[in-house]
């Protein structure tokens, strides 16, 4: 899964962004809006975190900027603004959650989660797959009750096809959301990492549909 952390405040993007990547997600960094609506118009993200005391374009006008834009991605809004009606604000402009500075790294993480986790219609905070069970918060992975080791981008692959079961999902689509935006993308790598899920977690886990890509859970 890939997001997007903007806050000018480079101490804190570095804070937000490494906790991001400890929990497994890839993510890319802006400093002021206008580098958050570049970003965010041209990238496929999964969710954004995003500051609203922004420079050069506020984060008010940059959701919705976005939302008219038809850009309808998560967005968790971090800001010292702790008054009710900025909350409000923030709301009704696009946000999907507020957290007030100072906060709870873990607070962070546990709704970026839920976030994602609506977005793509799941409800339970361990998503499960047949006898494959994902846990998000712990990057534990289980099949048959069973502990399954992955890597990082392993666990990626395996993350988004099981937030989008039922799905096809392409090759293209699976690279532009498992690598962040200064990796040396390679859509050939998606196969590697397929083949070693099914060694992994059995044959028969994630379905190849022919000239299309891949489907966990079946579908129609």
């Amino acid at each position: 899964m890939r997001l997007l952390v903007v806050e000018d405040d480079r101490d804190l993007n570095r804070q937000v962004s490494s906790a991001l990547e400890a929990a497994g997600y890839a993510v890319d960094r802006a400093f002021d809006g206008d580098e958050g609506w570049f970003q965010g118009d041209t990238e496929p993200y999964d969710a954004v975190v995003l500051d609203l005391g922004l420079p050069r374009i506020d984060g008010h006008t940059l959701l919705r900027r976005w939302r008219d834009a038809g850009l309808f991605v998560p967005v968790l809004v971090l800001t010292a603004r702790g008054s009710w009606h900025e909350k409000v604000q923030g709301i009704d402009s696009g946000a999907d959650d507020y957290v007030a500075k100072p906060f709870q790294m873990e607070e962070v993480l546990a709704r970026v989660r839920a976030l994602i986790r609506r977005a793509s219609g799941q409800a339970n905070a361990v998503l499960r797959c047949g006898a494959i069970a994902l846990d998000a918060r712990g990057a534990k992975v289980t099949a048959g009750g069973e502990p399954v080791k992955l890597t990082s981008h392993e666990f990626r692959v395996l993350s988004y096809l099981m937030h989008h079961q039922g799905r096809v999902v392409s090759q293209a689509e699976l690279t532009d959301h498992i690598y962040a935006q200064d990796f040396d993308r390679d859509s050939n790598t998606v196969e590697v990492f397929i083949a070693r899920l099914r060694r992994k977690l059995g044959g028969a886990s994630i379905e190849t549909v022919r000239r299309l890509g891949y489907r966990m859970g079946g579908g129609k």
